[in-house]
């Protein structure tokens, strides 16, 4: 598969460093991230324990990775659009009410907005830590080793690769759009913003069309040569299960004790 360096603001999640964290195959942390978030899926909501016990457990892996817990904190903050509505539960959700500081609000919302927060959150956690231990493109080499189709990786693949060239075009065609006097001030500017949109698409398409007689040129046969080999030992395996049978054992017990 191409290992093309990504660029731009996937490659800004990664964190360089030589951590054990950072040398196991993205396959295996792949693997040992969705294990874990599910596990944390299906814990009860009731059992807070259990959640203080995961974020504990992520914790560790922070520590392990050497990533600096200010940088996974301000990552977090990304989340806070898509829970935003949580806070409001409490206010529309039916059921028995409960009294905080003077204001009624609803059991069921509560536990339903808590529900969000701790699961999302470690969910977000967990994935922040993925992207900063591992380089986008070896990320997509583990889903292909993981038997994605490889179709869906090299699309993936052009996306990361080519999506900073569309952007810089973007921002060059603003420049030229500027450098003209326009300024979009009203719905008068749409036209003009619409045939930029499309010029956007042609010249992609264009560009699109010289890489893969580019490629067709180098012995393209529908397949990527494999240059980074990034297969993964028992040894490998065993210690990225270490995570989510940790979790396993808190969500058994969480299960045990409801």
């Amino acid at each position: 598969m191409g290992a093309g360096h990504a660029t731009g603001a996937a490659l800004r999640l990664y964190v360089p460093g030589a951590s054990p964290v950072h040398r196991l195959p993205p396959q295996c942390k792949l693997v040992a991230v969705l294990a874990f978030v599910l596990l944390v899926v299906a814990t009860p909501r009731e059992r807070i324990w259990a959640f203080g016990v995961y974020a504990l457990l992520l914790a560790g892996v922070t520590a392990t990775a050497r990533i600096p817990f200010g940088t996974v904190a301000k990552r977090v903050v990304i989340e806070v659009p898509f829970v935003a509505f949580a806070f409001l539960l409490p206010f529309v959700a039916t059921g028995e009410e409960t009294t905080v500081l003077g204001v009624g609000l609803s059991e069921n919302g509560l536990w339903g907005a808590w529900n969000i927060l701790a699961k999302g959150t470690l969910g977000v956690v967990a994935s922040i830590l993925l992207a900063a231990t591992t380089e986008p493109r070896l990320l997509l080499l583990g889903i292909e080793r993981l038997r994605m189709p490889q179709l869906i990786t090299q699309i993936a693949t052009f996306m990361l690769r080519y999506g900073d060239v569309v952007a810089a075009e973007l921002g060059r065609m603003k420049v030229a759009r500027a450098s003209r006097g326009f300024e979009a001030r009203d719905l008068r500017a749409t036209r003009v913003l619409a045939r930029s949109v499309g010029a956007l698409f042609l010249r992609s398409y264009e560009r699109g069309e010289r890489v893969h007689l580019a490629m067709l040129s180098r012995g393209y046969d529908g397949r990527m040569p494999v240059v980074h080999d990034v297969g993964a030992t028992a040894a490998q395996w065993t210690a990225a299960a270490a995570l989510p049978l940790a979790a396993a054992l808190v969500t058994l017990a969480a299960w045990m004790t409801s």
